[in-house]
């Protein structure tokens, strides 16, 4: 007996005989999570970054932060999302650093390189208005972030993570780094938290604070709550404030693919025709396996519910907030471009600069996000046992 694709093989007798193997996956309805994808919209997916933009760079340990915060969570409860909490934690510059991330290996740069780094200067940004917004510096001290959770119907002890962090820098107003990732992560909650769907297992949805330190946010979630997963509390009332974690999703920069930057350090200002959503995980993690499997789990939903971008799959998962995870849990994360091969080579010219502002994109960039967007939706429809009540 041999198995080929989930299907046992038996051979007697030089006849071949076919046994559908039993499978742990959700059964699931085809036509019912190609109706969920299709509640997503372009237009609301822009209004929701273009909301975030009104609060600047929405840098952590200022006030505009905090509103924003505030922001998120009356959108997420006016989706249906209402049981929303927020994880509290102290963040002081001061203390000893901690590594953003690793690589599976070193990322040899092919071509011209435009060079990067974070914008610091404020008189680089034209417009008055939005550089006084940015005005007030962070300060130390308490933070927040905001998170809500489509509890499962079977197994809600049980959960996936979809993420994306909110916070930015550089004088601009973060409308890509990464509203685009923040607005992903809120249209996936909007549409899973209709009334008239369920999901077996559980989904949380939660924007993470402090990327831009050196990924705070989601090193304090995993440190104040990764020992309380899949505990009943209180014993015996079927509610788990931290299901076990299944995978996590993190969305970070999904807009912009423009391609390589030319000799001259100009970009093209389209869209390159073979823009695709980057999904990586990390080589060197303890989960590796486990996380390559999940990535090209989004790879196939890709092919099934994306309107116009394919996806590919990269090993080198890096700097972002999906890496604290990496080593506990399955942890992917979907980007525009591969994290360093490309965005730290200077394929994204707004990468924390003041250009990264909502006038910048056109439809074909928003377009690429929304791709993103059909793709961890389709997948998580999937891989939560998602479906449409009678």
């Amino acid at each position: 007996m041999r198995a080929v694709n989930g299907v046992r093989l038996f051979v007697i007798a030089g006849a071949i005989l076919v046994s559908i193997a039993v499978s742990s996956t959700p059964v699931f309805a085809e036509d019912e999570i190609t109706a969920l994808v299709g509640r997503l919209d372009l237009e609301r997916y822009k209004a929701t970054i273009k909301g975030l933009t009104q609060f600047g760079d929405r840098r952590q340990g200022t006030d505009r932060n905090r509103a924003a915060v505030d922001w998120i969570e009356a959108q997420l409860k006016s989706y249906g999302c209402t049981n929303t909490e927020r994880l509290k934690y102290d963040y002081d510059p001061s203390g000893p650093p901690r590594p953003a991330g690793t690589t599976a290996s070193p990322v040899r740069a092919r071509g011209f390189q435009m060079p990067t780094g974070v914008n610091t200067d404020p008189l680089k940004q034209p417009d008055v208005a939005l550089r006084e917004l940015n005005t007030q510096p962070t300060t130390p001290g308490p933070r927040e972030e905001v998170y809500c959770t489509k509890i499962g119907t079977t197994h809600p002890e049980e959960m996936y993570l979809i993420s994306g962090h909110m916070d930015g820098h550089g004088w601009g107003a973060a409308a890509n780094d990464d509203g685009s990732g923040t607005a992903l992560v809120m249209e996936v909650a909007r549409v899973l938290s209709g009334p008239d769907v369920q999901t077996e297992r559980s989904v949380r949805f939660i924007l993470w604070n402090n990327e831009e330190t050196g990924l705070n946010g989601s090193r304090a979630y995993v440190e104040q709550r990764s020992a309380l997963q899949g505990q009943e509390n209180p014993a015996g009332s079927g509610k788990y404030p931290e299901p076990k974690w299944l995978g996590v999703i993190q969305h970070d920069m999904m807009l912009f693919d423009h391609g390589m930057p030319r000799a001259d350090s100009t970009m093209s200002r389209e869209q390159r025709p073979e823009a695709d959503v980057n999904i990586e995980f990390q080589l060197n993690s303890t989960m590796a396996q486990a996380a390559q499997a999940l990535a090209w789990n989004f790879e196939q939903a890709n092919e099934k519910y994306a309107s116009d971008y394919p996806a590919t799959v990269g090993s080198h998962m890096s700097n972002t907030d999906s890496v604290p995870f990496q080593d506990l849990v399955p942890a992917i994360s979907m980007r525009e471009n591969e994290r360093l091969a490309q965005i730290g080579n200077g394929w994204d010219p707004q990468w924390h600069q003041p250009t990264d502002v909502y006038a910048t994109y056109n439809d074909k960039d928003f377009r690429l996000g929304l791709n993103a967007a059909q793709t961890t939706l389709g997948a998580i429809a999937q891989l939560a046992g998602a479906t449409l009540k009678n």
